[in-house]
């Protein structure tokens, strides 16, 4: 869709003094068509998604696996508002192709709609740090965890995210960045720009989000092989091992599906305002496109990757096989300290007899 936008007057409020409406569109459906499709199929996985986790989530006695159903049920949430709140707003106008000045003369629309952007857009990442930190915790520090309250602690942080997340979202209505209107005149989102206050705000956002990236990424590493050393040592036996691999499985796919969605964008977003270079609309519909993806995906990794529907998938594939493995390592090297116990005792009872042998043959030289 084609737009162009009246150039503003003195008197236009400032979420429209980049891009003014009302714009002229050349007729066109493909827009309309796919951010229905889009926002219907996003809603609909994270439906889905909510129903398992609650089920999931009533089944499960462990509480480990209960904060991490926790994290994952408020990640499903968020991504269902966040598509369910700019999704009717984006399909709205690209049906009735509605006036943003006679609609909202003062900006608070345009200005809710762009903290629906900036909040929606990083409690996913901040969510993902989230877990990863607290998987961290569960598997390098089991028994620093708290035993009496780990459901409220979970509910903490997950309402801390939130808390942070709307925060940042509220800095442009205190003077820190600005909400505009964005091309195509469709959504609303803070100037991306190498100037005052709005360089802060978009190093803000974007520092943010790849920070949010890199911590999961090295704590879901330490995680890992933390797990796979604890597999295979002494400890093995202390509780199941699958439901954690399991969850690292999950964890991982959802660090890779936000480290694809929203690298591009943020690395867009911060390159930009740091070269001085005019943004390129283009491209920030493009990458605005890659990140939408997430919220689409996220509620997948764990509709798919459960061993319930693995197993029904895959009947041959065993989830006991760490535990299987583990226990004949374990086998195999007690097998060989006991070799090695016998092999040093036989030594030492050699040497005591060939010394007691020694003694026998010097007695009669010293009668």
């Amino acid at each position: 869709m084609n737009t162009s936008a009246q150039p503003p007057s003195n008197d236009t409020p400032i979420c429209y003094t980049i891009n003014n409406p009302p714009f002229t569109f050349v007729p066109t459906i493909a827009s309309a068509y796919f951010s229905s499709i889009f926002s219907v199929l996003g809603i609909t996985s994270n439906l889905i998604a909510f129903v398992v986790l609650i089920k999931s989530f009533q089944r499960t006695h462990s509480s480990s696996r209960s904060s991490f159903l926790i994290f994952l049920g408020g990640l499903v949430v968020t991504d269902f508002m966040g598509l369910l709140v700019t999704g009717s707003i984006v399909v709205s106008f690209h049906v009735t192709h509605f006036n943003w000045r006679n609609l909202d003369p003062h900006c608070h629309f345009c200005n809710f709609m762009g903290m629906s952007m900036v909040f929606y857009g990083l409690c996913p990442l901040l969510l993902g740090a989230a877990m990863a930190l607290e998987r961290f915790i569960g598997i390098t520090r089991p028994f620093t965890r708290s035993t009496t309250l780990p459901k409220r602690r979970t509910v903490f942080m997950l309402l801390l995210v939130w808390f942070t997340a709307g925060c940042i979202a509220l800095l442009p209505l205190t003077g820190v960045g600005s909400y505009h209107m964005q091309m195509p005149g469709s959504w609303c989102f803070f100037n991306i720009s190498s100037e005052g206050s709005d360089l802060t705000f978009s190093l803000l956002f974007s520092m943010l989000g790849l920070t949010c990236i890199a911590v999961s990424f090295v704590l879901n590493t330490v995680s890992v092989v933390t797990l796979i050393k604890v597999c295979c040592g002494q400890d093995k036996m202390q509780r199941p091992r699958d439901q954690e691999v399991e969850m690292m499985v999950q964890l991982i796919l959802i660090m890779a599906i936000a480290s694809i969605c929203w690298c591009p964008m943020l690395v867009f977003i911060a390159q930009t305002v740091l070269s001085g270079h005019p943004l390129q609309v283009i491209y920030l519909l493009l990458w605005l496109r890659f990140a939408s993806w997430n919220q689409i995906l996220d509620p997948w990794v764990y509709i798919l990757f459960r061993r319930a529907v693995l197993q029904r998938v895959y009947p041959r594939m065993d989830w006991s096989q760490w535990s299987q493995w583990s226990t004949l390592n374990q086998s195999f090297r007690s097998t060989i300290n006991r070799l090695t116990r016998s092999s040093s005792l036989g030594r030492h009872l050699s040497s005591d007899e060939m010394g007691q042998n020694e003694k026998l043959n010097e007695t009669p030289h010293t009668l």
